[in-house]
């Protein structure tokens, strides 16, 4: 169906980054901020929650944003974490001697930076626990903040092993959000909300790779993030995720959810029942990719609309239009870069 591979087409809902919105609107002039938001692709005006929002455009406020602001984590904190800090944090974990080593650095690394929460590693035979505990038991937790940490230390700990480090769980400190179902392209594992504490836990047998990574890999990591960490490359872990990973190599004829199931080794009926259970269905799947598929063409520019109706299913333009417009919110044209 399509050539790109799954990560990079991945979007997420506006909802997602609110937080993380809100929190530069506090290191920024107006100006600075309409600035940022239009150089990374993302409207200046307020985003609805059903618009989308890329892993190009997350990647590119992220990288601007952190230069620009000073703050290497751009307002999700209360203090301010200063320029260079990320890069000494990963001279800090290559030297480690191992990845529990590695995590434990992380955790002190931050303890000296934050002061609304502080990491609390647990290491035990069955289980490694890092947890942010508040400091005081007024600290609401940032969602994006509490997400993006997590995922630092997730991310981290794949880049120094080699491949992406399994996870047991992660749990949040705050309620479900309406933008839950997008922590399934972020974590690959379950994630639970309303813990007693926000916590990401692994496997330690999975722990056992050496950390072999050089200066010069840092560097590109650096530059690149966090292009490489912040969308999980795994699909193993939700019904919903499988039946996309099946329909990006198919074509829009066999697309059908009986092809699906036999793809993932269950009846329809089985299949159906699973995904209303992640509060999904084949058809929304299905659309969520002819939607990120038309995103993505649209952003390149190499394809008129009508060529990019045809390659996502739809017989006329006009119903392109219809569809991507109740899909985003937006008119395909306003994606054009």
């Amino acid at each position: 169906m399509t050539s790109h591979d799954p990560i990079s087409l991945t979007t997420v809902s506006a909802g997602f980054i609110q937080d993380w919105l809100d929190a530069l609107k506090s290191r920024c002039t107006p100006q600075a901020m309409a600035s940022l938001l239009e150089r990374s692709g993302l409207q200046t005006i307020p985003m609805v929650p059903t618009q989308r929002v890329t892993l190009k455009e997350i990647a590119t406020l992220y990288q601007l944003a952190a230069a620009e602001t000073g703050d290497e984590m751009m307002g999700l904190w209360s203090r301010p974490i200063r320029p260079r800090a990320l890069q000494h944090l990963l001279t800090v974990q290559r030297e480690a001697s191992s990845l529990v080593s590695a995590l434990f650095r992380f955790s002190t690394f931050w303890n000296l930076l934050l002061d609304d929460f502080r990491l609390e590693l647990r290491n035990s035979y069955e289980e490694v626990e890092l947890s942010l505990i508040p400091c005081s038991p007024d600290t609401e937790p940032q969602r994006f903040g509490h997400m993006l940490i997590l995922k630092l230390a997730h991310g981290l700990l794949s880049w120094l092993g080699g491949s992406e480090t399994s996870v047991k769980e992660i749990r949040f400190a705050f309620a479900r959000p309406h933008f839950a179902a997008d922590y399934a392209v972020v974590f690959p594992c379950p994630v639970a909300f309303g813990a007693q504490h926000t916590s990401i836990l692994f496997d330690p047998r999975h722990f056992d790779r050496p950390i072999t990574r050089s200066p010069a890999e840092a560097s590109v990591f650096l530059q690149r993030a966090p292009l490489d960490w912040i969308f999980t490359s795994s699909r193993a872990h939700t019904n919903s995720l499988r039946v996309r990973a099946f329909l990006y190599g198919a074509t829009w004829q066999s697309c059908q959810l009986p092809d699906a199931a036999h793809a993932l080794k269950m009846t329809p009926r089985t299949l159906n029942r699973r995904l209303k259970e992640e509060g999904t269905s084949f058809q929304d799947i299905k659309d969520a990719l002819r939607r990120d598929i038309a995103i993505r063409a649209l952003q390149q520019g190499t394809d008129s609309i009508e060529q990019i109706a045809f390659d996502t299913g739809f017989s006329a333009p006009s119903n392109f239009h219809r569809a991507f417009h109740k899909w985003t919110n937006r008119t395909p044209g306003s994606y054009r870069l």
